[in-house]
């Protein structure tokens, strides 16, 4: 089968932009063409992250929010279109993997939340939209998180010894191999992002640099590392509605530390909870390839370097891979997987019963499209 097109849409758990990714998927063949980032108005990200943040919420502000983030995800796609000079007609699928607001994978009730209507996507660009990628795991025992690895395996084959580390709000590693390995780790960005924008009014520590001039607080490191999550076995999964500032902040930290020392602690809890993954289910003589935002972070790149000194840490980028595009390209490629009938989940990283074909089909009308 000739390649087509698809475009794949992701916002993370830091809820500050909308990743695009136009890709072109065949057989055996895939190949990145374009990626478009656009940032959320602030006062929809205010909203959001109040939304996240908040137990309770009127149901006709949480529609007016899964109706403007669903607008957002269509304005992000044809605006890559338009970029690109390519006409809808030429898009196969839309792969959206929508806003996270809630995500509790155990339970007697488990399920995951992801906003930004599906329909309104399909309406306003007149592309078939594939979404909700997360609930056909769940409903299979799954975690329903994370789904990268499927793709990770897919791009860079099953050679162990390669670990892919992506640094978003939340850290999540995959482990490649004859069986792939992958789950949350726990924090990266959200909480170090969270602080700085609440106490800093900063929109994140640029290159971690106020982290480096601070000193790590060993006692309240300690305590944070002594939740309940970082010692459960995968499969397992985690969101920002869990590791969070609040649940920082509720250890018994000094009031008293400074900005700079409180930036170096959760970053020391990020590079410890990863490199204690990395030697408990890495391979030997392992190579790690970063991706996400926290990729860019060189003190907290250079603090896992120092924790895992016989392995070699680098760009995810370096394999043909795009580290900025990785999660939206996961997006587009679990669509086309969807469209061929073709399973998209690995059981062995979600603890899902079976494998299963993600996400639901929402059918765009031709005629509609701006092009």
């Amino acid at each position: 089968m000739p390649a087509r097109l698809y475009v794949g849409l992701m916002s993370g758990t830091s809820v500050d932009s909308v990743d695009a990714a136009l890709v072109a998927i065949g057989d055996n063949t895939f190949e990145l063409l374009a990626i478009h980032t656009a940032q959320y108005p602030a006062d929809l990200r205010a909203a959001l992250l109040e939304l996240k943040s908040s137990p309770s919420v009127h149901l006709g502000e949480f529609i007016a929010l899964d109706n403007r983030v669903g607008h957002t995800f269509a304005d992000v796609t044809v605006e890559l279109l338009e970029l690109c000079n390519t006409p809808a007609s030429g898009v196969a699928a839309i792969g959206s993997h929508g806003q996270t607001i809630f995500h509790q994978p155990a339970g007697n009730y488990p399920g995951t939340l992801q906003i930004g209507d599906p329909g309104i996507i399909a309406a306003t660009t007149g592309i078939d939209v594939v979404a909700d990628f997360r609930r056909a795991d769940m409903a299979a025992g799954g975690q329903g998180a994370p789904l990268a690895p499927a793709f990770h395996e897919y791009m860079l084959g099953h050679a162990s010894g390669k670990i892919v580390i992506n640094l978003g709000g939340i850290a999540n590693i995959t482990v490649l191999g004859e069986r792939v390995t992958g789950f949350d780790t726990g924090p990266a960005n959200s909480i170090l992002d969270e602080y700085t924008q609440s106490y800093l009014q900063k929109p994140f520590d640029s290159d971690g640099q106020l982290a480096r001039s601070g000193k790590v607080d060993d006692v309240w490191l300690e305590t944070m590392l002594g939740d309940s999550y970082f010692a459960l076995p995968p499969p397992k999964s985690t969101g920002t509605d869990y590791f969070n500032l609040d649940w920082a902040m509720q250890h018994p930290v000094s009031e008293a530390l400074a900005p700079a020392d409180v930036l170096a602690t959760l970053t020391e809890l990020t590079a410890t909870t990863v490199a204690d993954n990395v030697r408990n289910y890495g391979a030997d003589g392992a190579e790690i390839y970063l991706c996400g935002g926290g990729a860019k972070n060189s003190f907290l790149i250079e603090r896992l370097e120092t924790m895992l000194p016989s392995i070699r840490v680098r760009q995810l980028d370096i394999t043909g891979v795009s580290g900025d595009a990785c999660e939206a390209c996961t997006f587009a490629w679990l669509a086309y997987r969807h469209l061929q009938h073709k399973t998209g989940n690995l059981v062995e990283v979600t603890g899902a019963d079976k494998a299963v074909i993600l996400g639901g089909l929402y059918p765009g009308n031709r005629n509609a499209g701006h092009h």
